[in-house]
């Protein structure tokens, strides 16, 4: 009883000793609370004002007349005037708005579906040949777009393609298919096995195996893939411009160049539609920050 009871007193009077040390070590220097921290600060906050601030001009912009914007252009609107935004409308935003959305989200579905089928073919299923596969397609993130742009202006019109939105739904579809893979691909490669295992001794196949366990793992990394995938379909410009004639079928980006004419402006109607196109991006990011961090941080420790 005696050495039961002398133990837990010999603990109780080296622990304040121990917490005090340790608290010591975790004391931050002058330098680093003086200046490095501060700097640290200063620094973020001038990314916030460099990333935010040309975001709020333009959409004060949007509610000025030509005037004000020419005459005091950093000064706050004296009315928030909406006709630039009805301006935007009658110039065919709208139009241009919607083509975007049928172009991205339809490559959105395509790219995920078929990069998810092809990362979980190439490091679960155990396919012959699954390396040489791999590294024919990574091979495609070294082809770039604007090379490829004669012959794939040939094949589209040769196949009836051309000035159609499935032309550019392929295109995104194919030139982002090797990046999503790879992606996806580093992230299920060291999802643990157990569980899937357990699927297949109770009947489970691959496929159910695939959606049922493989996939609500992967929401994360999925998550980073659509994101990414909308901030490049949303923004892409060459082949919107190259294999899209018909002015009823172009897309934001085209259709904000054309808005700018070539002696005359409406540079309110302008930002208007600019803060139209920005907020689909923006709102997609903030819904999916969470997601697309963890997605992203998680991929790159596999």
């Amino acid at each position: 009883m005696s050495i039961t009871k002398s133990l837990p007193a010999k603990a109780a009077e080296k622990t304040p000793e121990f917490t005090g040390q340790d608290r010591h070590k975790h004391q931050l220097s002058p330098v680093s609370k003086y200046v490095i921290r501060p700097a640290i600060w200063i620094i973020l906050a001038a990314l916030v004002v460099a990333v935010l601030y040309p975001l709020i001009w333009m959409i004060l912009s949007s509610f000025k007349t030509s005037r004000q914007i020419f005459g005091d252009p950093f000064a706050l609107p004296t009315q928030f005037n909406f006709d630039a935004y009805r301006s935007a409308i009658d110039q065919g935003v709208i139009g241009f708005f919607g083509n975007s959305l049928i172009v991205t989200v339809t490559s959105i579905v395509l790219v995920v579906l078929i990069s998810s089928f092809a990362a979980y073919a190439l490091c679960r299923l155990h396919i012959p040949f699954s390396g040489p596969l791999l590294m024919f397609i990574l091979g495609g993130l070294m082809l770039a777009p604007t090379v490829a742009l004669v012959p794939l202006f040939n094949l589209m019109a040769a196949i009836g393609l051309y000035d159609t939105r499935t032309a550019l739904v392929i295109l995104y579809v194919a030139f982002r298919i090797p990046f999503t893979t790879f992606l996806i691909r580093s992230y299920m490669v060291d999802l643990p096995n157990d569980i899937e295992e357990a699927a297949t001794i109770d009947g489970a196949g691959a496929w159910r195996a695939f959606w049922q366990i493989i996939m609500p793992l992967c929401k994360p990394i999925i998550a980073a893939a659509a994101v990414l995938q909308v901030i490049f379909a949303w923004n892409e410009y060459a082949f919107a411009l190259v294999f899209i004639d018909s002015p009823s079928k172009l897309t934001l980006p085209v259709g904000l160049d054309q808005m700018e004419g070539k002696l005359t402006t409406d540079w309110p109607a302008l930002f208007a539609a600019l803060v139209i196109a920005a907020l689909p991006v923006i709102i997609t990011f903030v819904i999916g920050q969470k997601q697309f961090v963890r997605g992203l941080t998680a991929g790159s420790n596999k």
